[in-house]
């Protein structure tokens, strides 16, 4: 069965963390320190955040 980018059941706002991390195979808390460093630092993660949550599907289990 090959892997899908999907939004996650584990969110805290929309699951896109923590679908990534799922995607990924890692912690989705390292996911999101990232997000909010380069929110931080960069500007560029809220935009890209909001776009992800766009574009990603959300799992099966959340239609």
């Amino acid at each position: 069965m090959s892997k899908r980018l999907t939004r996650s059941q584990d969110k805290k706002l929309a699951g896109v963390c923590g679908g990534l991390a799922e995607y990924l195979g890692i912690d989705p808390t390292i996911v999101r320190v990232i997000w909010l460093i380069a929110v931080l630092v960069y500007g560029s993660g809220l935009i890209l955040y909001l776009i992800l949550w766009l574009v990603m599907p959300p799992t099966s289990n959340q239609l």
